[in-house]
């Protein structure tokens, strides 16, 4: 039962946040617009930061807690990988947990946002299948960096990672307000190509800078599959 509570808690604290700072906070805040420079609602300027966070949040739930107690408890790849399954069976089998999680999610979301208008382009169904591709990119390098750490305590790293990037990279207001090498610094990294990719596909936003998303999280799952069997090969298969 504590499972499926971990799992509800990753669709259930976005909505948590978009009723608190969206709909909450957002009657006092304006001036916000798209891509296009149409203006919108400030509660539709953060869902989809909200959920491009949720799918990071499930995809690293999924690839790292969950490998961390098969890989040091349950000897599950050891075990696994004595039979004709190679590493990168192994790597695919686990994100795919990842996928199926970041697509409910999204999928749930948009089901909740959407009779609210939070969701004004007829592409937003588009997201659903962006949060695939942003849970592809984040849980590829899960796996292999959570193989690396060999207790709890190292545990606690992920949440020190993952929390000041959800806070500062545009989820709650736009880069403008950071100084330039801030700016530069933020935008290197993957959640914020994924709000953006969300963002873009949501509000209807659609330019060139898509594709550059696209290409970023395209980089980002093949050199982290390659990263995590090679990780697993030499771990295993010694």
């Amino acid at each position: 039962s504590s499972t499926w509570i971990i799992v509800a808690s990753g669709f259930v604290e976005p909505v948590f946040y978009l009723l608190a700072f969206g709909v909450g906070l957002g009657q006092f805040i304006d001036g916000l617009t798209d891509g296009q420079g149409n203006p919108v609602s400030y509660a539709a300027y953060i869902a989809p930061a909200l959920l491009a966070t949720s799918a990071m949040n499930g995809a690293i739930y999924d690839s790292t807690w969950n490998v961390f107690f098969k890989m040091h408890f349950g000897k599950f790849y050891q075990t696994t990988l004595t039979t004709s399954i190679g590493v990168l069976d192994v790597a695919l089998g686990e994100i795919s947990w990842a996928l199926i999680r970041g697509a409910v999610y999204a999928a749930a979301f948009l089901v909740v946002v959407s009779p609210m208008g939070l969701i004004p382009s007829g592409f937003g169904w588009l997201a659903i299948p962006g949060a695939v591709v942003i849970a592809f990119g984040f849980a590829s390098f899960g796996m292999g960096l959570t193989s690396y750490l060999d207790n709890f305590k190292q545990m606690q790293w992920i949440n020190f990672v993952l929390l000041p990037m959800f806070l500062f990279s545009g989820t709650f207001y736009p880069l403008s307000v950071y100084p330039e090498p801030i700016r530069l610094f933020v935008e290197a990294m993957p959640l914020w190509h994924a709000i953006e990719l969300e963002r873009a596909l949501t509000l209807g936003s659609l330019d060139a800078s898509l594709l550059g998303h696209l290409a970023y999280f395209g980089v980002m799952i093949l050199l982290g599959l390659a990263f995590t069997a090679k990780r697993l090969n030499s771990l295993f298969l010694k």
